[in-house]
């Protein structure tokens, strides 16, 4: 998990001129010689180009001489990263979002979920519930809901109200990962036995008889991105 004063942008010049390129190169160069980032390139102050390197200068004086040379952009601003990390990510981002017209390929994500059929699913579901609710038919959904619960000793699950889909859980203990999952009847499932809560699977897996399952394990909210198990219960 990053940490709170974690940072990715160290330094940031914007809105330069192109001729500041062209002929006091030098005084750029103090600033963004070997250095990592991102650059866009504007063309009367709309946004034409976006790109990134690991050596900024050379990227941008090739600029003033390749296809993008002729009159195609007038001004540059050039952001700093603290090493290389994320920054295809960023410009993915950018370019998805900005959709510049100098760029020819769109950003593409090496890690990234696309939702959309997950949001029909929920919109589909939720509209069939409204529908049960509306024509009298809500009982029989919560027959249906009900059967699909598997109590264990007499016990319903703890996480049965906030799940709607399986999730993959994971804690760190003793500098080593443990992995359960949570089925949508809210049963956790851990080392081939299930539990009706995330404390008694955490109590198994430390092999202690107390442990608060909420702090104790992460899910995965989105891949490769772990959150407390607590923040399911929060509004």
């Amino acid at each position: 998990m990053a940490k709170k004063n974690s940072q990715l942008v160290c330094q940031s010049l914007e809105n330069i001129s192109r001729k500041m390129l062209e002929e006091y190169q030098g005084i750029i160069r103090d600033f963004v010689r070997g250095r990592n980032g991102i650059y866009a390139m504007y063309r009367r102050g709309k946004l034409y180009y976006v790109g990134l390197a690991g050596s900024l200068l050379g990227r941008l004086k090739h600029h003033t001489k390749d296809h993008h040379a002729d009159e195609k952009w007038d001004r540059f601003s050039v952001y700093l990263t603290i090493g290389p990390q994320h920054m295809k990510e960023i410009e993915s981002l950018i370019l998805r979002i900005a959709d510049p017209p100098g760029n020819r390929v769109k950003g593409t994500f090496v890690k990234c979920e696309n939702i959309l059929p997950k949001v029909k699913a929920e919109y589909r579901r939720r509209r069939k519930e409204e529908e049960h609710e509306l024509f009298g038919l809500k009982k029989n959904a919560i027959i249906r809901k009900a059967k699909s619960v598997e109590p264990l000793d007499g016990k319903a699950p703890v996480l049965l109200p906030y799940i709607s889909k399986v999730k993959n859980l994971r804690a760190r203990y003793k500098g080593k990962f443990l992995y359960a999952w949570v089925r949508r009847s809210g049963m956790v499932f851990f080392n081939g036995k299930r539990y009706t809560s995330p404390s008694a699977a955490g109590q198994a897996a430390r092999g202690k008889p107390t442990c608060n399952g909420w702090t104790f394990w992460t899910y995965e909210r989105a891949p490769g991105d772990w959150v407390p198990l607590g923040e399911l219960r929060k509004p």
